[in-house]
This record gives C-alpha cells, structure tokens and sequence, in this order.
C-alpha cells in the first residue's frame, strides 16, 4: 500500500505546489476535493448528485463531499489529500474511513499569505501563474509562454485575500487543533524556499 499522507495549510501556504511533488515522487494519487467532485460530478448520493449543487453556485453538502472523497481513496493506492477535510466533521469522517500515515500542516504568518495570494497574476489566455515578486515573467505584464496579457484575478485582491483567509481560520483551524491533540500533526515551515519546505516534508513521509 503507498502511503497516505494528508496535507494541510491556508490558502497560499503551497499545498498544491507540494502535494504535486509528493505525488510524483511516491507514486500516488493527488487527491483534491475539487478534482474529485468534477471527476464524479455525477455520482447519484443520497442527497442528490454534485452537479445538482455546483450549477446552482451552491456549497457541496459535506454528506456528498464525503461519500466522493472516500470513492477516491478507496480506488487509490496510496494518496496525498489536497484541501480536504475543511471542517471537523469531514476531519471525524476521513478518521472512520481510513489511516493516515501523515499528517503534516505548512506553517506560514498571514502577512506572507496575504502577500504570496495578492501578488499573483494569471494570463488571460493561457491560464499560467506569474507572481510581481517570486516569480515575475520577463517582461512586466506580459506572459512567457504566449504572449497574452497578466492580469490580477478578482479573488486575488487584498480584501477577497484577507476574507478567504478568515473562513480558513474558521472552518479549518479546528482541523489543526483535532490533529495536534491526536498527537499526529507535524508542522513544516512553509515560509522557505519550495525545495526546503519539500525536504522537509519528504523527512516527515519517510518516517512514517
């Protein structure tokens, strides 16, 4: 069985930066809520299918959220988990369905958030990230790979920033806590430099 390995951090920590890389280097799936739902969008549940909720702009119910996350796992050898669970019950549901051998959380200050997430900018045609201070194309305004223009996206503004980080805390901090007092969670300093964050996350995997 390849490992199973839950990673979690507030928007903008890198998760899906490192779980990528997890992913590739120990052979399993990256599974994220999103990818999943659109995956299995379909999927009839009890409480209707995820299409039913996703056009109407809707929330997915955590019921239906949990019954496409376990699908996933269970066809999985092996999984880095990327943005689930979000609250304490999908916490205590993911505990009833399966082990994880790590736990681990990227520890980054809101101020280095709020300046990784308003910093970004997206090409309007192509879709690839730039950022004005980590990662600045070559020339100012204009993407590398096509030409097309760099743009601010509209949740990237500080205010939309500083809401979304405030729903994390809300919703996910007891995430952290349920962890930390199971005696499980490792944290990583997420504020270094990709590669440093990786091998230390590598460290945390390999002992498990």
């Amino acid at each position: 069985m390849g490992k199973r390995i839950l990673l979690l951090g507030a928007p903008g920590a890198g998760k899906g930066t490192q779980s990528k890389r997890l992913a590739e280097t120990y052979g399993v799936e990256h599974v994220t809520t999103g990818d999943a739902l659109r995956a299995n969008k379909d999927m009839e549940t009890e409480y209707g299918t995820p299409r039913s909720f996703m056009e109407k702009g809707e929330l997915v119910p955590d019921a239906v959220v949990n019954e496409i996350v376990e699908a996933a796992l269970e066809d999985a050898d092996g999984y880095v988990l990327d943005g689930y669970p979000r609250n304490l019950s999908q916490a205590e549901y993911l505990t009833e369905i399966t082990d994880l051998d790590a736990v681990i959380y990227l520890q980054v200050a809101e101020s280095e958030l709020v300046e990784r997430l308003t910093g970004r900018r997206v090409c309007d045609d192509c879709g690839t990230n730039f950022h004005v201070k980590f990662n600045q194309p070559e020339a100012e305004g204009v993407c590398d790979d096509c030409g097309g223009e760099l743009v601010q996206r509209d949740d990237d503004t500080e205010e939309t920033v500083r809401e979304r980080l405030s729903v994390f805390k809300e919703n996910t901090e007891p995430v952290i806590e349920h962890y930390r007092d199971e005696g499980v969670l490792v944290e990583v300093d997420g504020e270094q430099t990709p590669d440093e964050v990786f091998e230390d996350v590598q460290v945390v995997v390999d002992d498990a």
